[in-house]
């Protein structure tokens, strides 16, 4: 099936919210509603700085949730290009080595964007090119457990390593840079519960930008 949007451009949506909050657990599933054909997901992830000089594995060494350690500009030209319906090219970033590779991904214009990170609504230049906003504003004790068991298992990590990091440099960030975007936000999830409902909200709002040609 072809999609097509009813708009002359994607609608760009930023989700933001704490490392472990549940934006990209939204982000996904929200997606995957609506298909692979009508919504395209971007990280903020891919967006690092080559890091690969400074990383001792555990992290100790380089504040990842500082806004200083993403490339804000390159994320505005994407996203800028998506808006105005023109491919464009995504740094892939190596989680393994801690740098960008030469290779880039290639994203289409889709009717719906989809952008996660903690910082997205950090940077006005960013921020100002989403039609909506959304912020996860999820208790501390849940994020951390989250964030604890997705280090651990997938990325290798040491619980004591994380617990380091968490405390050295993901807490200090998420309270003076991540927390503060919550006001720019144009809906805030603040309860577990609200989850289903807001993920049907959105669904109801953005099926009827999709059509069959």
């Amino acid at each position: 099936m072809t999609v097509s949007i009813k708009l002359n451009r994607p609608y760009l949506i930023g989700v933001a919210g704490g490392s472990g909050s549940g934006k990209t657990y939204f982000a996904t599933a929200l997606k995957e509603q609506l298909g692979r054909h009508a919504c395209e997901l971007i990280f903020q992830d891919n967006f690092y700085f080559d890091q690969s000089a400074r990383f001792d594995f555990d992290g100790g060494s380089v504040n990842f949730d500082h806004p200083d350690s993403i490339d804000f500009q390159k994320l505005a030209e994407c996203l800028r290009a998506l808006k105005e319906g023109q491919a464009t090219e995504i740094p892939i970033y190596d989680f393994t080595t801690h740098s960008r590779g030469t290779e880039t991904l290639t994203v289409e214009p889709k009717p719906v964007v989809l952008v996660d990170g903690i910082l997205i609504f950090h940077s006005a230049p960013v921020r100002e090119i989403f039609d909506d906003l959304i912020f996860f504003d999820t208790p501390e004790e849940l994020r951390y457990r989250r964030r604890l068991e997705r280090d651990v298992h997938e990325r290798g990590r040491t619980p004591e390593g994380v617990r380091s990091q968490y405390y050295k440099h993901v807490k200090p960030m998420h309270d003076a840079f991540v927390q503060p975007s919550k006001v720019h936000a144009k809906t805030v999830i603040a309860e577990v519960g609200e989850y289903d409902a807001i993920l049907e909200k959105y669904l109801q709002k953005l099926i009827p930008l999709i059509r069959e040609p």
